[in-house]
Parts: C-alpha cells; sequence; structure tokens
C-alpha cells in the first residue's frame, strides 16, 4: 500500500483498513503454524501495511492536538493580567522573584 494511497483516505476508512489488516495478519500467523505459506513475505508486508497506517492516524491526531492547543492558547492569552489591562499579583514576576 502506498503512502498516497493512505494520505488519501478518510480516518473511518484507515481505521476499517486496520481492522482487516489486523485480521489478515491473524490468519496468516494461524495458517503459517500449521502449514506451510504460498508467501511467507505477505506476513513482513502486512505488518508494514499496519504500522504505514497507524502512523497516518497518529499524525493527524497530533495535527488536530495541536490546533487544538494553539487555539486553546490564544483564548488563555486574552485571559491573561497582562492581556486585561491589569498588573500581575506582587512576587509573581521573574524581576520579584530575583529582588528577594
Amino acid at each position: 500500500m502506498k503512502l498516497d494511497e493512505i494520505r488519501g483516505m478518510s480516518d473511518a476508512d484507515l481505521r476499517a483498513r486496520v481492522a482487516e489488516l489486523e485480521e489478515e495478519r491473524f490468519r496468516l500467523r494461524f495458517r503459517g503454524a500449521t502449514e506451510t505459506l504460498e508467501d511467507p513475505l505477505r506476513q513482513r508486508t502486512v505488518r508494514r501495511d499496519i504500522a504505514r497506517v497507524l502512523t497516518v492516524l497518529r499524525e493527524r491526531q497530533g495535527e488536530q492536538a495541536a490546533s487544538k492547543a494553539a487555539s486553546a492558547a490564544g483564548a488563555s492569552a486574552k485571559s491573561s493580567p497582562k492581556a486585561a489591562g491589569q498588573t500581575p499579583r506582587r512576587g509573581t514576576t521573574k524581576a520579584a522573584k530575583a529582588a528577594r
């Protein structure tokens, strides 16, 4: 499976694909234990395909978390005392701590 194909799929499609590949991996392992496989390298390709799909899913989750964190940081910056025009409490700044 090519990486371009994987990136073109939706998250739901990727999760379904992982389930299919995990099932195929199980069947290959089971069949490999009971008889000789026609293509033993198929186990390797299935395992690597699973890793590729999971990597893309994790990248997407990281991007979503980063965008949420960025929007939350923007909201928290607006609620800080400096943004509201207030002075911070005494002793909370680095200069005040250094002056002690």
